[in-house]
């Protein structure tokens, strides 16, 4: 066990020495997410500002309902939508015609008409959906005015919160939607993850081309326990990678990863050590730079069908750009943070977990058996 963690020291402490694997791993991912982020955040927002709205009114009522609108418009005016008294000798309909007001509406004792046209029909459906709040609630307020007169007040009082002490209006707040930061957050991490595959595919190829196989060979040290070791080591060395970028990003970039960091952190490591194992079962596969450069291209092609540059969408079709997506670990890891994180649903982390456990466990058997096989390294 000792010369297993010495070896695994002596790789941390190789790859953090090299310029090229804190530029790499660390500063691209990071100013990558910087850059996407902020280039592409309208591409994530789900919100239309509509700007200010003016309703044109001819106001003819009386009593408790002229009382009751004058409150509505009140509070219609934070949210900006102003109601404007029809003036004399102006033709409300014609108004509307010429596109001078959102809506134009008449208001009195028998009821409301209210008028729009195609060209706002937007600002038209927003009026519309408030001033039908509005009269639900005046026709309780009448309704309670038949029974006890004394009561109708408390339909329209109101809290400090501005809150009815009487009617209470709760509204469902839909699933939170990740901006253009928090995507690239989770999708820079999971990247960087799969990257460990880049350096394990040269973990065992590095000692040859250094002379320093044989050396290995003739110390007093298994090769049960250098592999051990490179592997830990190697393993290591990338989720402290990816853990500062989730941290950068959650602390620094304002990135939102949920309520369970620890699952996501957990969902991430066996990722990095499915990678790990991928790059070296290919190490053993492959020989000399074709490994590397087919590991290159798998990361690469990963990284672009999972989601990494940009959000892709249910791959569940049966076209062949949907089956490459689904054969991406970016897509698989990245699809289940996004779920556990914005739904939130715990349970999608661990088939993704499973998967990527079972796929490390066979291809670090397959690079075991390949290695007894070998003379040395």
């Amino acid at each position: 066990m000792r010369n297993i963690l010495t070896i695994a020291v002596k790789e941390i402490k190789q790859d953090f020495r090299d310029m090229r694997t804190l530029v790499f791993m660390l500063a691209f991912p990071l100013v990558l997410m910087l850059i996407l982020g902020l280039a592409l955040s309208n591409a994530f927002t789900n919100s239309v500002s509509l700007g200010e709205m003016k309703v044109l009114v001819k106001n003819s009522s009386s009593g408790v309902l002229s009382t009751a609108f004058e409150t509505f418009t009140g509070e219609m005016k934070k949210s900006g939508i102003e109601f404007v008294s029809l003036k004399s000798g102006m033709n409300g309909v014609e108004e509307i015609r010429q596109n001078h007001y959102a809506s134009y509406m008449e208001l009195s004792d028998s009821g409301i008409s209210l008028y729009g046209n195609n060209r706002s029909a937007i600002e038209g459906n927003v009026i519309q959906g408030m001033l039908q709040a509005f009269t639900d609630k005046y026709n309780a307020a009448a309704a309670v005015a038949k029974i006890e007169p004394a009561k109708v007040s408390q339909l329209f009082d109101t809290d400090s919160q501005g809150r009815s002490g009487y009617i209470k209006e709760t509204s469902i707040l839909a699933n939170r939607q990740p901006g253009s930061m928090d995507y690239y957050a989770l999708a820079m991490s999971v990247m960087v993850g799969l990257w460990g595959a880049m350096s394990a595919v040269r973990l065992i190829r590095s000692e040859i081309t250094r002379g320093t196989a044989p050396r290995l060979a003739a110390a007093p040290v298994r090769r049960s326990e250098v592999f051990a070791g490179k592997v830990l080591g190697s393993i290591v060395q990338n989720f402290l990678c990816v853990l500062i970028v989730v941290l950068v990003s959650k602390f620094a970039f304002g990135a939102y990863w949920g309520e369970h960091l620890w699952l996501a952190l957990l969902l991430l490591l066996t990722e990095v050590v499915m990678a790990v194992s991928l790059g070296l079962g290919v190490s053993y596969l492959f020989k000399g730079n074709a490994s590397s450069g087919l590991i290159m291209l798998f990361v690469q092609l990963a990284s672009f069908f999972g989601g990494a540059y940009f959000p892709v969408g249910d791959a569940s079709g049966s076209s062949v750009t949907s089956y490459i997506t689904r054969m991406s670990p970016i897509y698989w890891t990245n699809r289940a943070l996004l779920e556990m994180v914005y739904k939130p649903s715990v349970s999608a982390a661990w088939p993704a977990i499973s998967l990527n456990i079972g796929l490390a466990v066979l291809l670090l058997a397959v690079s075991a058996v390949f290695m007894r096989r070998k003379e040395g390294f």
